[in-house]
């Protein structure tokens, strides 16, 4: 039978060959080496293009986006400095277990190995943080290529993928037959190690659960929460995973990472069993390897994660489990309940210590600025249940993880490897695919540097700036965040905000606090309605009746200065007129 494939430029098949996968948005900063590509996106009205003015803002939203879809979110960068800006976002997508794809411009082949414009071995520079990095040589490859880089961020644990696309390659015509997806292969639990797990379930007197990485869906968080209520277990979430359980839920015991309660870090410490499901227990979750200690830990240990080169490279676990995290949550939920356990009392007082550490302390009339504690319950109490929140990474991110009560999956976007500059793209990416649910970013000064370019799409997205004292005053009082009480959280600016407290008397207005409510609850509203507001972006500022604000400056230069007369037509002046330029001495 004749090959009927059309003959279509590099450009073309690349872009057939991702919406053949589904891609439908792809986020970019262009550039003159993938120029094919941004022609054929052009032409294909189903990918839309997102223009950002970073690439590593570019490369945090399709990290959100592949958090919030269980896809592979899609980043393309120009060669050279492109790429190394983008490098951030994948770094991220691999600590966080996000899929991606990051296609990256690349020098004419015939120029390899010179040192060329731009020039660099995508596969030397990615090797080590993402799943796998390569380069397409041949133009009927692509499709193959393509269609391996989401089986290979998709599978096991998922993760970044890197794809150098050279300039002749993609300006180059031929044939490429396309690829369909493949379907992706998930690992499921043994029936023998889910004996030996309710075995050891049935014997244990002080269990914790600790539920966390990707790869969950509504069905799979379900089938959690029916697991943990028929066994009337406690669970804790690791570091920012907190959307995979209902927060409001009694079984619900707080966070493992930034900010956790001395008591939640007491409790896993004295557990007796450890039932982990997806998470690494990294550094963070784990404070260190103390809380749970390296190799060995003093916790009868049971690991479910779907990477098998995980399981045993930092911990030895008595029952080691390779599954992804969906079926073994309706594995879990299938087991029949263990009769009568003895721990009801120990999960009581687990979460009555979690109510205790969530409630936001009085506040102490000594102290002014914002108190975040109070913004963080104004937010729990207003935003409705599937709200999503965004942060980037600071000491400011404690009052997020402490006091803000998370109730849904896919609701929280915050980078495991603590990447400033993360929250605003996230929170960006997240309204352009959810544009009906209020999306908030809550940012520190060094989260909002890289400041996607406008998007042309009328989303709004509410943002809160702590500001750089919130960190200062944080680490001051807090040094050892980890496992610190943060006893009365403050901050210093004049942010409109539920709590509000003006740092100075000359910024003092009156009824402060009914204003910062009803403009911050305002801006939701306007949000929902698709009205822009005020409260799209808290920025800091004095009050228009203070000294130094700029409407009374302009009313007073306004007031001093008379009015400029009418600019009248001045006659050209004569040549003969004019001065002339003073003449330069020859340089000796």
């Amino acid at each position: 039978m004749p090959n009927t494939a059309p003959i279509r430029s590099g450009g073309q098949i690349l872009v057939d060959a991702l919406a053949g996968h589904g891609v439908d948005t792809i986020y970019c900063v262009p550039g003159e080496s993938y120029l094919p590509v941004l022609d054929a996106l052009h032409a294909h009205p189903s990918i839309r293009s997102i223009v950002t003015r970073h690439e590593g803002a570019a490369a945090n939203m399709a990290d959100a986006c592949g958090k919030l879809s269980g896809r592979p979110g899609i980043c393309f960068v120009t060669r050279g400095p492109g790429a190394t800006h983008a490098a951030n976002g994948v770094h991220t997508a691999r600590e966080d277990s996000t899929p991606m794809i990051l296609f990256i411009g690349q020098i004419d082949s015939a120029f390899r190995g010179r040192e060329a414009f731009q020039e660099i071995d995508y596969r030397q520079m990615f090797g080590g943080i993402a799943k796998w990095a390569t380069e397409i040589d041949r133009l009927e490859r692509i499709p193959e290529i393509v269609a391996r880089a989401f089986s290979v961020a998709l599978s096991g644990r998922p993760g970044p993928v890197v794809i150098g696309l050279p300039e002749n390659l993609l300006s180059g015509a031929g044939v490429a037959v396309d690829v369909p997806p493949a379907p992706i292969a998930r690992a499921a639990p043994a029936a023998a190690d889910l004996t030996q797990l309710r075995s050891l379930l049935a014997a244990a007197r002080r269990p914790l659960v600790i539920a966390g990485g990707t790869g969950w869906n509504g069905e799979a968080t379900a089938a959690l929460a029916r697991f943990v209520t028929d066994n009337d277990l406690p669970l804790a979430a690791s570091f920012r995973r907190q959307d995979l359980f209902d927060n409001r839920d009694r079984h619900y015991i707080g966070q493992l990472g930034l900010g956790i309660s001395p008591r939640l870090a007491e409790r896993v410490r004295d557990a007796d069993l450890l039932l982990t499901i997806g998470s690494r227990l990294a550094d963070a979750t784990s404070s260190g390897y103390t809380l749970v200690e390296s190799p060995l830990p003093r916790q009868t240990l049971i690991h479910i994660h779907a990477d098998p080169d995980e399981l045993g490279r930092v911990y030895r676990a008595a029952l080691p489990i390779n599954a992804a995290v969906a079926p073994a949550a309706n594995a879990l939920a299938a087991l029949p309940p263990v009769a009568n356990p003895t721990w009801a009392d120990w999960t009581r007082a687990a979460r009555a210590d979690y109510i205790a550490h969530a409630t936001p302390p009085a506040a102490d009339p000594a102290l002014t600025g914002v108190d975040f504690a109070q913004v963080m319950a104004w937010l729990d109490e207003t935003l409705p249940d599937d709200a999503i929140l965004a942060n980037g990474a600071g000491n400011y991110t404690v009052w997020v993880h402490r006091f803000f009560r998370y109730r849904r999956p896919a609701t929280e976007l915050a980078p495991t490897n603590g990447a400033m500059g993360y929250g605003l793209p996230a929170a960006i990416a997240a309204k352009l695919r959810h544009p009906d649910r209020t999306v908030v970013c809550i940012a520190g000064d060094g989260c909002f540097h890289d400041v996607p370019a406008g998007t042309g799409h009328g989303h709004a997205v509410r943002c809160a700036d702590s500001g750089h004292r919130g960190e200062q005053r944080h680490a001051r009082h807090h040094p050892h965040a980890s496992g610190a009480e943060v006893s009365r959280p403050g901050q210093r600016h004049p942010i409109a905000q539920p709590g509000f407290r003006c740092p100075r008397p000359g910024l003092r207005r009156p009824c402060r606090k009914r204003r910062a409510q009803r403009r911050l609850s305002g801006g939701l509203r306007a949000g929902r309605c698709g009205r822009p507001s005020s409260a799209d972006r808290t920025a800091r500022r004095p009050a228009p009746d203070h000294p130094s604000s700029p409407a009374r400056l302009s009313g007073a230069f306004r007031r001093r200065t008379p009015p400029l007369p009418a600019r009248q037509p001045s006659p050209a002046p004569c040549p003969a007129t004019r001065p002339k330029r003073p003449s330069r001495s020859p340089a000796p």
